[in-house]
């Protein structure tokens, strides 16, 4: 008994003492954005999407939140990831298995089975019949002294952690998708807008050049040059219209709905005004706890880590305690009999000596993922870094292109404006008209596309930011 108590003692000693904890890389930080603007909100909305004044938007982005497929297989591998670790806790904990088994015995004395003569008569070779019938308990446990069971639960634990930062990750991406693909559906409606107003602009100097053509004021030439751009304008909505279905389609899947299931509905709601989010102030060292896939790094290399230690575990003996109990008998009625109980207790021991390098290869290995986690830490650090400075630069210089072109779309009208009028007046000519106005629908177009620039760059931002 005192044998006993010491190798439950020497068992338990590990528990006693404490794990040492994950080595974590260390990645220098630098201490501010250095293309941060000086007027970022610290206030910034934590749900980002809300702040573009859209409640479209925001059902949008609820829905695939839910019903994205990608993340519904997300959260399958997360059910998976939680399950796995539940079995490697099981391996912590004793395993305890009933038996039963029938068996008919024919034997004698070639089968090492034999038996006295009876009154019957027989020689003490003669074959025989029987039936063994048992029931029983088998228990097996594991001592985890050198720990490699609770790193291997630790390893499977600190995975779990690194799917469920990947699913948060997916969740980033997933509203971030959805904003980017409505903003450019928006966008688009908003050049056909712009081009449709200004076929109808076309279309009435058309009218005009025509009535001074036929009051002899104006050449054949300058008909077919504003025809000719009449064309050239209307030549543009196709290609938008194929941009706005492109949009509407990526948000359907999104959705997890076929492509087609949403043009109607998105055609039909009322379009408005996107609002610019403010700009959200970050602190660089904010950014490595904000961004999942920053804390699924960190929960890779955790893992890596305990698989390592796992693998030196092998290294050393493996501490077993079995039993066995139960009840035998020649027939079923017989294991009510308690002559015919049976049982087994005690500890066993297990020490590799020749396996061929397998373990230390296997350590190598464990060795050399952990190395490949850590390289990937500090690359995703960079990344991220990267994606959140560059972010900040578009979105800014988004917003000075923007304040550009509204100042040039004004010059621009007056310029067509003064052309119109001296041509009508006979002071100037049509090729002056022409060009005023090509530049006057230029600067609208990119106007428009600086608008959904600007909205695309805060939904970078914020992507950046890991919100």
């Amino acid at each position: 008994m005192n044998r006993f108590a010491l190798f439950l003692l020497i068992a338990a000693a590990p528990l006693m003492g404490a794990k040492p904890p994950a080595p974590k890389p260390d990645v220098p930080v630098p201490g501010a954005f250095r293309n941060q603007p000086v007027e970022a909100d610290k206030a910034a909305p934590a749900h980002w999407w809300k702040a573009f004044g859209d409640p479209f938007l925001d059902e949008l982005i609820g829905r695939a939140s839910h019903a994205n497929l990608d993340l519904r297989k997300a959260g399958a591998r997360l059910a998976e990831a939680y399950a796995l670790r539940g079995g490697a806790k099981s391996a912590l904990l004793p395993s305890i298995d009933s038996t039963a088994s029938a068996v008919q015995l024919r034997g004698g004395l070639n089968q090492g089975v034999i038996r006295a003569p009876g009154e019957r008569g027989g020689s003490f070779v003669t074959p025989f019949e029987s039936a063994l019938v048992s029931a029983g308990f088998n228990m097996r446990w594991e001592a985890d002294v050198f720990g490699g069971l609770r790193k291997s639960f630790k390893a499977a634990g600190a995975e779990a952690q690194a799917v469920s930062e990947a699913l948060r990750d997916l969740q980033v991406l997933v509203r971030s998708e959805v904003a980017r693909n409505y903003i450019e559906l928006r966008a688009a409606e908003e050049q056909m807008a712009i081009v449709n107003a200004d076929v109808a602009s076309e279309k009435d100097l058309l009218d005009l050049i025509r009535a001074r053509a036929d009051a002899g004021l104006a050449s054949r030439l300058d008909v077919e040059r504003q025809a000719a751009q009449l064309s050239a304008v209307r030549a543009e909505l196709p290609e938008l219209d194929a941009q706005r279905l492109r949009a509407a389609h990526r948000i359907a899947v999104l959705l997890g709905e076929y492509p087609a299931a949403l043009v109607d509905r998105l055609a039909s709601a009322s379009a408005r005004r996107l609002a610019v989010p403010p700009v959200p102030a970050a602190v660089p060292s904010e950014l490595l706890r904000r961004r999942p896939d920053i804390r699924r790094a960190e929960a890779q290399i955790a893992a890596a880590y305990a698989r390592a230690g796992a693998a030196r575990a092998d290294l050393y003996p493996k501490f077993v305690i079995t039993g066995l109990s139960g009840r035998q008998s020649t027939n079923f009625s017989g294991l009510t009999v308690g002559a015919g109980n049976f049982f087994s207790f005690g500890p066993g021991i297990s020490l590799p000596i020749f396996n061929f390098g397998k373990i230390r290869s296997n350590i190598a290995a464990q060795d050399a993922r952990l190395e490949q986690a850590t390289r990937s830490y500090e690359q995703d650090v960079l990344a991220a870094f990267e994606e959140t400075e560059n972010a900040f630069v578009a979105r800014d210089r988004a917003e000075q292109r923007r304040r550009e072109l509204e100042t040039g779309l004004d010059a621009a009208r007056q310029s067509v404006a003064l052309a119109r009028d001296l041509y009508v007046s006979g002071l100037g000519d049509f090729l002056a008209v022409l060009d005023a106005q090509r530049r006057q629908f230029q600067i609208e177009r990119e106007l428009a596309s600086s608008r959904a620039a600007v909205l695309l760059g805060a939904v970078r931002l914020y992507k950046a930011l890991g919100e």
